[in-house]
């Protein structure tokens, strides 16, 4: 009588999972299979892409680039490649960059200099110094002018990238330390652990602004032109040049529409999946109101095979994250005062040897064909293009804080706004020459004055994307506690949002200050066929120089450039970022 009981009580569940068995397999079947489609269509297209990058050199003079339309899939996939192929190595040299200047105060006292002093080297200043070495590094193959191409997309996304994660380790919340201390978490478990998981909203929100910054060089990276030499790659920068240089505005109108398809391909398929995975490392108490979604995500997540194929990665990252590598000694080691001077004044000295000894070098390279003249020259087109940038920053803050913090605190809002900033932040300079030349010719205009706005169109989206970041990160906790005691106002911002956002508004502005140097390249020269307007400044120096072949001289305005950034980053950006990284964080 037991027995029949028991199967009788069995009979229920067995027909329940009978009855569902069919529709779980079915909805299983089709996400694995629109799984399998997405992976395979991704690895056919890297295997397509890296076929073509291997190519012949000779072919981009036999295969001229078409303002055909039937063209612009093809170009636009190959300039997407290069984009992707740059950001992961992006991705790479910041984690290694910015964790070692964050962890270590003497790596700092070189990497951020060192960070600054690239981030004011302009994108043609390193095409100027690298095509040549990528050409013989790859003799008769479009390798090397594919790598020039992919290096100077690289150091046009790297240094947001960089800086923003170096901000975040700096404003680590005292709680995390406190809790790596408890569990006896090694240094390397303790990044992978808790600092990089607190730092990956913003990193993802300043990966994607990065992803749009190479957007506005792309012209500059794929239509390369250094003294005698042209390379002209395959792509939708190569596209926009030629037809500007035809005057075709209909090309240029489709070569938008192109950007707008794979602008909002890859915010589908790569960056709302990674913000809506980002999310849950957000540092807070309570849950938010409104979780951001993907349908990628979900789908990936529903899927078996997904599931199968990616089980293995998942395996050796967590294994590999459990190392308990730099785990601090038992030891104590105790230095005395006098010691730590003795050794911080050997370290000083040997900073400035190596500053002397570079300084030595390029003045022995220029002094045998730059004059005084040419350096006082230079020291004024760099004051006229520092006014331009500071002007230009002040009111892109001005209207961007607000308007970013109105966004950020809205998710939903936050979801709409994020690939149309994204669609405006990859808009090339180049792209508004005819409106700049059409307005400047019929209204007889200065150049000098209306050329500016220029210089901010993609860099203004740094401030932007950084305060979204920073303001969709506070806390939910922090935000009900407000609410509750009805904090509303002046008060707010000077108690909650101000204190939030300004590490990320630094980040931003000193991205955009630097980005505004290196857009004036392409802002203070602009062409539209056979018109020409230039605007007095430092950028417009660098250009011709550049053009001309001038090694000399181009040297001399990117180190001028180069003095300018790292000057105003040392005596003013960074005193902010010191009292950012004390005053300003959760603890």
């Amino acid at each position: 009588m037991q027995e029949l009981r028991i199967s009788h009580r069995l009979i229920p569940r067995i027909a329940t999972i009978s009855a569902i068995g069919r529709p779980v397999t079915a909805r299983h079947f089709w996400f694995d299979t629109l799984a399998f489609a997405i992976v395979a269509a991704f690895l056919v297209y890297i295997s397509w892409g890296m076929s073509e990058m291997s190519a012949p050199i000779l072919q981009l003079q036999q295969e001229p680039i078409s303002l055909d339309t039937s063209n612009l899939p093809e170009y636009a996939m190959r300039t997407t490649l290069r984009m992707l192929i740059a950001v992961l190595a992006a991705l790479v040299f910041t984690l290694i960059y910015a964790t070692a200047a964050a962890k270590s105060r003497k790596a700092g006292q070189i990497l951020i200099p060192m960070l600054n002093v690239l981030q004011s080297v302009p994108v043609l200043g390193f095409i100027s110094f690298t095509v040549t070495g990528f050409i013989a590094l790859f003799p008769g193959s479009m390798l090397g002018a594919e790598c020039a191409a992919i290096f100077a997309i690289f150091t046009s996304q790297v240094w947001n990238m960089t800086f923003s994660l170096y901000q975040s380790l700096r404003t680590v919340p005292r709680d995390i330390d406190e809790v790596a201390s408890s569990f006896r978490l090694s240094g390397w478990q303790k990044f992978w652990k808790m600092e990089l998981p607190f730092a990956m909203p913003g990193l993802v929100w300043n990966t994607m602004i990065s992803m749009s910054g190479g957007w506005f060089f792309v012209v500059a990276s794929e239509a390369i032109t250094v003294g005698n030499q042209k390379y002209i790659l395959p792509g939708i920068g190569s596209y926009i040049s030629v037809a500007i240089e035809q005057r075709d505005l209909g090309a240029i109108g489709w070569a938008i529409f192109a950007m707008t398809v794979v602008i909002a391909l890859y915010d589908q398929f790569l960056f709302r999946p990674l913000v809506a995975w980002s999310a849950k490392f957000r540092y807070e108490m309570t849950a938010g109101d409104d979780v951001p979604r993907s349908w990628v995500l979900d789908l990936f997540g529903k899927s078996r095979f997904a599931k199968k194929l990616f089980a293995p990665v998942g395996w050796v990252s967590d294994m590999v994250t459990r190392v308990p590598l730099f785990k601090p000694s038992m030891a104590q080691y105790h230095i005395t005062q006098s010691q730590a001077r003795i050794f911080d004044y050997g370290w000083y000295a040997l900073l400035v040897f190596a500053g002397v000894f570079a300084v030595w070098h390029v003045v022995m390279f220029l002094g045998t064909s730059v004059t005084l003249a040419d350096i006082a020259e230079v020291l004024w087109l760099a004051c006229l293009t520092l006014l331009r940038v500071m002007v230009l920053i002040i009111i892109a803050s001005m209207i961007w804080v607000p308007l970013g913090v109105y966004i950020g605190l809205r998710p939903k809002l936050a979801r709409v706004a994020q690939p149309v900033a994204q669609f405006l932040a990859a808009f090339p300079a180049n792209l508004f020459f005819p409106v700049a030349v059409m307005l400047i010719s019929h209204y007889r205009l200065t150049p000098d004055i209306w050329l500016s706005p220029l210089m901010i169109l993609g860099t203004q989206w740094y401030i932007l994307f950084n305060i979204i970041a920073g303001a969709s990160t506070l806390p939910n906790d922090l935000r009900e506690a407000a609410r509750n005691f009805r904090v509303k106002g002046w008060l707010r911002w000077q108690r909650m949002i101000i204190p939030a956002i300004f590490p990320y508004y630094l980040t931003g502005a000193i991205n955009a200050f630097g980005g505004a140097w290196n857009a004036s390249i392409v802002a203070e020269v602009v062409t539209w066929g056979d018109t020409r307007y230039e605007a007095a400044g430092l950028g417009a120096y660098i250009a011709n120089m550049t053009l001309a072949g001038d090694f000399p001289r181009t040297v001399l305005g990117v180190g001028v450039m180069s003095l300018a950034v790292v000057l105003s980053t040392r005596y003013f950006w960074q005193p902010l970022y010191v009292f950012a990284a004390k005053k300003l964080r959760f603890d």
